[in-house]
C-alpha cells in the first residue's frame, strides 16, 4: 500500500520541540504563563476539517479560544458532547462570543446536498440534510454553482438558532450574562472568514436575525 507523502509521527515530535522552543525565544515567560487558568473570551464550534484550525484562522494564541468540532459543525440537542462544551464554556470559563464557524466546500454539507452515501456519518448528516429540506425552495432558487455555498450558510444559521435554544443559553441570559452567539463561514479557497449577519444577544431576537440573515443569503446567492 503506497503511503500518503508528509511528516512522519517522529517529525512531529520534531516540529513540537521546535515550535516550543521558538515561542520561548520569542516570547519567554509563555509557557509560564499558560500554565495558569485558562480564561479564553471566545468559544468556537466549527468542522473537524483539517484545513479549518481555529487558532490559526482567528489569529489568536493557545489559551484565548475554546474549541469544539464536529463533522459540519452541528449542533443538536441529542448531542451531550456539544452541549456539555457549551456549557463549560458559558458556566465556568464565561466567554463572552461563541462562534459557529462553517466552511465553503465542506464534505458534510455537500454530502447532504447531493444525498451522498459515506456510512456510519450519514446519520449524523442527516440533520444537515433536514436544514435543506427546510429551505428547499431557498435552495432551488439559488444558483446551481451556489447551492453548496448556500446551504454552507444555511446550516451554519440554523446551527447558531440551536445554540440559542439550549437550555444553557436560555438560562445564561435569563440570568443577565453578556454572551453574544455569531454565525460565520470560512472561505478555504481565501482564507477569509465571512460573517453572515448572524449575531444573537438574547432570545427575543432569534426569529427577526434568524429572517434577516436567511434572507440575505438568498439575495448573495440567487
Amino acid at each position: 500500500m503506497t503511503s500518503r507523502t508528509g511528516p512522519s509521527i517522529q517529525d512531529l515530535f520534531s516540529h513540537n520541540r521546535a515550535w516550543a522552543a521558538e515561542m520561548e525565544r520569542t516570547r519567554p515567560g509563555f509557557f509560564s504563563s499558560l500554565v495558569k487558568q485558562q480564561t479564553p473570551k471566545y468559544m468556537w464550534i466549527g468542522c473537524s476539517d483539517s484545513r479549518v484550525p481555529a487558532n490559526q484562522i482567528a489569529g489568536l494564541d493557545p489559551g484565548e479560544v475554546f474549541v469544539h468540532r464536529n463533522v459540519a459543525n452541528v449542533v443538536v440537542h441529542s448531542d451531550l458532547n456539544a452541549l456539555s462544551a457549551i456549557q463549560f464554556a458559558v458556566d465556568m470559563l464565561k466567554v463572552e462570543d461563541i462562534m459557529v464557524v462553517g466552511h465553503y466546500g465542506c464534505g458534510g454539507v455537500l454530502a447532504a446536498l447531493n444525498n451522498t452515501r459515506v456510512g456510519l456519518a450519514d446519520n449524523w448528516i442527516r440533520h444537515i440534510q433536514d436544514v435543506r429540506d427546510r429551505h428547499r425552495g431557498l435552495l432551488d432558487n439559488c444558483r446551481p454553482d451556489q447551492r453548496g455555498d448556500a446551504l454552507v450558510d444555511l446550516n451554519v444559521i440554523e446551527q447558531v438558532v440551536n445554540v440559542c435554544v439550549s437550555t444553557v443559553m436560555t438560562d445564561a441570559w435569563a440570568k443577565g450574562q453578556q454572551v453574544r452567539v455569531h454565525g460565520w463561514a470560512f472561505g478555504v479557497h481565501d482564507g477569509l472568514l465571512q460573517d453572515l449577519n448572524m449575531t444573537v444577544s438574547g432570545t427575543e431576537s432569534i426569529e427577526s436575525v434568524h429572517r434577516s440573515a436567511v434572507a440575505a443569503v438568498v439575495a448573495a446567492r440567487s
